[in-house]
């Protein structure tokens, strides 16, 4: 999906990619971070949030919750991390990144809550009461007055699958109601999920109808709790290209994920995207069988759209095969590709991904812009050095 764009925006990234494999410095199955243009997409990307006055909380599941790259983001003046989970949550909070939201897309367990509400989160999401007054409980033991979010939910809003939770809009009053007796509590924003996609007819990003249900869902708490709210979180495709939609619609926050590595469906689809893509996946052929080879899996994610690899031989012979996306029902031990290369041959395929669901390490390089290219360190999927 991004192999072309890479080699178009960012060769020397592709380049250093198997220079590490060749050297025997990154094994197959590895997802390579090009440091300095991470870092680049998140200036621009901030730089144009601070035009629109939009505040950014910054999203690491897709470089696998790595704490190396979220306290770099810090520098540049982020106001903290998205968790996805708890467990993302508890990796960064380890290493010094502040926790800006937690509990949206996934909620805190109970027997996480005071562990990570004593280190400080500014927003947690929930999807219940239930989960706000258990939340309450926690923070009259801290001591604290904790700020959420309310997810809200409309019948006709785009939702995928695994991820349905949040209040209907029709019992968003009564539930505030309840929840507003809390004492610990404050209830001080909205968001859905995802409330901008990229449309391939239109070639843009488009707002969802999950848009106007936020701010349905503003109006309704305002009107109820006689004061503004504090952040209307509107994530989903935040990236340069968006910033000023997100505002025009009354947008406080957004959350760039695949915007910091510039693997958006925007980025793929048009050449005027000023991301550029930071990552590749690397790894090597492992055999040949009838007209097709085979290279090392590990990496997948079922919604990569996945199509081409870049194959380069000891002799520095390069060549573009296709790759087959492997089937959902089986584990990708393998990736296959439609003709033979030489056995232990690099393989570099740049795809949409989400490192947290896979089993690959991640490698975070940096220098590779003036062609120095320098291994900072080796990362699993939780965010461990290794």
């Amino acid at each position: 999906m991004f192999l072309d764009i890479t080699l178009q925006k960012n060769p020397k990234l592709i380049d250093a990619a198997i220079k590490l494999h060749r050297e025997g410095k990154i094994l197959p199955d590895t997802y390579v971070i090009d440091m300095d243009a991470f870092l680049y997409n998140g200036k621009i990307i901030k730089e144009e949030a601070d035009k629109y006055g939009i505040k950014l909380y910054f999203m690491t599941k897709q470089v696998g919750r790595n704490p190396l790259l979220g306290k770099e983001l810090m520098k540049l003046g982020y106001e903290g991390a998205v968790a996805v989970d708890y467990k993302e949550a508890k990796v960064l909070s380890d290493n010094g990144v502040k926790l800006g939201h937690v509990g949206h897309l996934v909620q805190i367990p109970k027997s996480s809550l005071k562990e990570l509400i004593r280190r400080g989160i500014d927003y947690i999401t929930v999807y219940s009461v239930e989960k706000a007054k258990e939340i309450d409980e926690v923070a009259r033991d801290l001591n604290i007055t904790q700020k959420i979010i309310l997810r809200v939910i409309d019948r006709n809003d785009i939702l995928y699958p695994a991820q349905y939770g949040g209040f209907y809009l029709e019992y968003l009053k009564e539930a505030a109601e309840e929840i507003n007796k809390l004492p610990n509590i404050k209830i001080d924003g909205v968001c859905s999920f995802p409330c901008f996609l990229y449309d391939e007819e239109a070639k843009r990003i488009k707002e969802t109808p999950n848009v106007k249900t936020v701010l349905k869902g503003k109006d309704i708490l305002e009107d109820y709790l006689k004061r503004p709210l504090g952040e209307i979180n509107m994530p989903s495709a935040t990236s340069v290209e968006n910033m000023k939609l997100i505002s025009d619609f009354g947008g406080t926050h957004g959350e760039p994920g695949h915007g910091l590595t510039g693997t958006t469906p925007y980025g793929a689809c048009n050449d005027d995207c000023v991301e550029i893509p930071s990552m590749v996946y690397v790894t090597e052929v492992s055999h040949n069988l009838g007209e097709e080879s085979f290279v090392y899996g590990g990496g997948h994610y079922r919604r990569s759209h996945m199509e081409n690899v870049l194959v380069a031989d000891k002799n520095h012979n390069r060549k573009k095969l296709k790759v087959e996306e492997p089937s959902l029902e089986s584990i990708d031990y393998y990736f296959t590709l439609k003709g033979n290369s030489e056995v232990s041959s690099t393989a570099i395929m740049a795809f949409r991904t989400q490192l947290f669901v896979t089993r690959s390490n991640v490698a975070i390089v940096k220098g590779i812009k003036d062609n120095k290219p320098e291994l900072v360190g080796i990362y699993d999927v939780f965010g461990r050095e290794v």
